[in-house]
């Protein structure tokens, strides 16, 4: 060290990623896989309406049949529902599809209840299934959609 002052090394990487010995920066977690464009407008197989609805309502009953509402645990109660549902639905496995999921609980209070939605719809290939819980003290809804992609 010359004159009291510290050596310092300037860091050449700064907003780089690192890279390992290859030359390239390690991927965290599991890749996400893309098909290939085939320019089909069509699925090879439609999505089926009875088996998205039989899945959803398997799933809401067997989660809520014995609950009761609780405003404090209902939304992570949905989210956990509409996530269950979202993997049993991909395990069906439909090519070129995504899905999403809603989960709605209300309270019952003698009050009336309006649900809609709006979004862009390709009506020969996309599709749309709800399910629904009632017990003593809540409503619960399911919807779930399934969109073509290419």
């Amino acid at each position: 060290m010359e004159g009291g002052k510290k050596r310092q090394d300037k860091d050449t990487s700064k907003g780089k990623k690192p890279q390992d010995a290859s030359g390239t920066a390690p991927t965290e977690g599991k890749a996400k896989s893309k098909s290939r464009n085939t320019y089909r407008l069509e699925p090879r197989t439609k999505v089926q309406d009875g088996l998205l609805q039989d899945k959803a309502q398997a799933i809401l009953t067997n989660k809520l049949q014995e609950a009761t509402y609780d405003g404090a645990s209902s939304p992570f109660l949905c989210a956990s529902i509409s996530e269950e549902i979202l993997n049993a639905v991909k395990e069906l496995d439909y090519d070129r599809y995504k899905y999403v999921v809603s989960v709605l609980i209300v309270e019952k209070a003698n009050q009336a209840m309006i649900v809609a939605s709006r979004c862009l719809w390709d009506a020969q290939r996309d599709t749309w299934v709800s399910a629904k819980c009632e017990t003593d003290t809540f409503i619960a809804l399911a919807l779930v959609m399934a969109c073509y992609y290419d």
